[in-house]
């Protein structure tokens, strides 16, 4: 692990937060406008980016390379960058662009910083609803409309009294949505649709477990590193670490992440 002062934590910390609100300025300066669209980045099925997307990465891109040029990048939009200090920022200007074109208020920008082990620092940051989860270097809380909050995962119950989110009903490939309908009719209850806000409320401890496939490095670093600072665990479906992305279990404790990853292998 890169070792740093509490002077580089301290600036680090800072940073994200500037990033995070120069994000929110972006972003919300195209919510909910006339006129916004979308192209899509594939041509199998509908994967949107919108001008939104792109300006929020340019400004925190902008903010990176004056504040902490010797850092590296890994941004959805624009791909990498290299960096000399060890430390790479993974940013996803907007998770959730469906939901973002579609007016509903739970997107968010994943901002995190990673070392050769993984994410060390993590924002998930709801710039409509003024929610800024952050985890990590010691902290791990909630600022939003109600005030500041100590972040803490719920504690172990069985599956038959948990709450399951995913964000697609199908999850990704067949194979893996059986494996996923193999999990939810244990549980309590099922929702979907929510993105990233999905694994923040895991954080906040009001949900059990989130299940996904597909997914991108920047789509999960912020989280692992809010979920684990609130003394949860997120690993891929074989129990390993998922720091790269693909196949997500996101759960409270321990307990319910086996009970889950049994009916996910069987």
């Amino acid at each position: 692990m890169t070792r740093l002062s509490d002077r580089d934590i301290s600036d680090i910390i800072a940073t994200g937060h500037a990033l995070a609100d120069a994000a929110r300025v972006a972003t919300l300066a195209h919510f909910r406008q006339p006129g916004l669209d979308a192209d899509s980045k594939e041509t199998a099925r509908f994967d949107p980016v919108t001008v939104a997307d792109r300006l929020s990465e340019q400004r925190m891109r902008e903010i990176l390379a004056t504040r902490r040029p010797q850092d590296g990048i890994l941004g959805e939009e624009f791909g990498p960058t290299e960096g000399t200090s060890g430390l790479t920022w993974v940013l996803d200007p907007i998770d959730g662009t469906r939901g973002y074109l579609s007016g509903t208020p739970t997107w968010g920008v994943l901002i995190s910083v990673r070392d050769e082990t993984g994410p060390i620092y993590g924002l998930i940051d709801q710039p409509y609803i003024r929610e800024r989860f952050e985890g990590g270097f010691g902290r791990a809380e909630v600022n939003g409309p109600t005030g500041r909050t100590v972040l803490q995962a719920r504690a172990p119950r069985p599956l038959s009294q948990a709450i399951l989110f995913t964000t697609f009903p199908e999850v990704g490939t067949i194979e893996e949505g059986e494996a996923f309908r193999r999990v939810a009719p244990k549980a309590k209850l099922v929702r979907y649709g929510m993105d990233c806000y999905a694994y923040a409320l895991i954080a906040a401890g009001q949900i059990d477990l989130v299940i996904e496939a597909g997914l991108q490095a920047y789509d999960v670093q912020a989280p692992i590193a809010v979920i684990e600072a609130a003394g949860g665990i997120v690993t891929d479906w074989q129990g390993r670490p998922a720091h790269d992305g693909g196949r997500i279990l996101a759960a409270a404790n321990r307990e319910i992440h086996a009970e889950a990853l049994a009916l996910l292998n069987l």
